[in-house]
């Protein structure tokens, strides 16, 4: 249970970090709304990411597998996408077009794979160690 909360942790720290690279990067399609520079706002929508990651996004891929199949696996981008659009508008103070949503869940992708094998190193370290 220890390291379960230890790496969900992790991911939303890092989520949020991503997050904020991603707005810095790619900004929010909107020209008239500012985002505060506020790190509250990136916690929050980057818990709220890790959250909707979790729970929506299996359900999501579930629902989705034809169109998965038939592109060769390139609808998990539209997914991961979707999963930031949802979560950006359930964060208060955040707004995101879809598209720049889109390219948000393209860095994401990468720091959660990047977040996912340093675990598992670390994991399989650990676990050579006891034995």
């Amino acid at each position: 249970m220890k390291r379960q909360l230890f790496t969900f942790v992790i991911r939303w720290v890092l989520n949020s970090f991503g997050l904020w690279v991603a707005v810095r990067i790619f900004g929010t399609g909107y020209s008239n709304e500012q985002i505060t520079n506020s790190v509250s706002v990136f916690l929050v929508a980057g818990l709220i990411f890790s959250i909707v990651n979790a729970v929506l996004k299996p359900i999501v891929i579930i629902l989705s597998l034809p169109a998965i199949l038939i592109t060769l696996g390139l609808f998990t981008i539209i997914v991961n996408g979707f999963m930031v659009y949802i979560s950006l508008k359930l964060a208060p103070g955040m707004h995101m077009t879809f598209l720049n949503s889109v390219l948000t869940g393209l860095v994401l992708s990468l720091v959660n794979y990047i977040v996912s094998s340093a675990l598992e190193l670390e994991y399989g370290r650990t676990r050579e160690e006891k034995l």
